[in-house]
């Protein structure tokens, strides 16, 4: 068996990839160090992004295990111009997983890349891996597994959030939402 915990990240001043984590989201690092405490993490990847990697790094720093960066886990881009209307966006791309907006990737592609990370960690001596990364993101390695997610879903996340996706054997995994605040 295998346990994969998929983190979002903790509260940042922004999205910018050196977004850095708010004094909450610096305590909120500390809580979620804690929580990992003695589930015998061996393996810890995150996304290159600064509010990632500064989530995780309390634990990493703790359990004397190194952070490996990933540039497939960084925040999947929607579009590379602003729109005031990105929300509405961000909802057709949960509804056609092709449909692709000027300068960005479509769920598909997004969740592609997403899932060749967890490939990689199920094919790997490891057995309670950590995986960091972004909202979006997220939300679409969720739906891979389940399809019932969905946009919904995305709003309800908080941050932190914390997964427990458990594989036994199979590549479908039993996912369970274990942190919300």
């Amino acid at each position: 068996m295998k346990n994969v915990y998929v983190v979002r990240h903790c509260k940042a001043d922004g999205q910018e990839p050196d977004a850095r984590l708010t004094e909450l989201g610096n305590q909120q690092a500390e809580n979620i160090a804690n929580f990992f405490l003695g589930k015998d993490i061996d393996f810890i990847i995150s996304s290159p992004f600064e509010r990632a990697y500064r989530t995780i790094a309390p634990l990493a720093d703790q359990i004397g295990v190194e952070v490996v960066l990933d540039d497939r886990l960084a925040e999947r881009v929607l579009s590379s111009k602003n729109h005031p209307d990105w929300q509405d966006m961000l909802r057709k791309t949960f509804d056609d997983l092709d449909i692709c907006f000027e300068g960005g990737e479509s769920s598909n592609t997004a969740m592609s890349r997403a899932i060749r990370v967890i490939m990689e960690v199920l094919n790997s001596e490891n057995k309670n891996i950590v995986l960091v990364s972004h909202g979006n993101l997220i939300s679409l390695l969720l739906k891979h597994f389940d399809d019932r997610i969905g946009f919904k879903e995305w709003e309800s996340l908080s941050n932190p959030d914390v997964f427990h996706l458990t594989f036994s054997g199979e590549n479908k995994p039993n996912i369970h939402r274990i942190w919300a605040e």
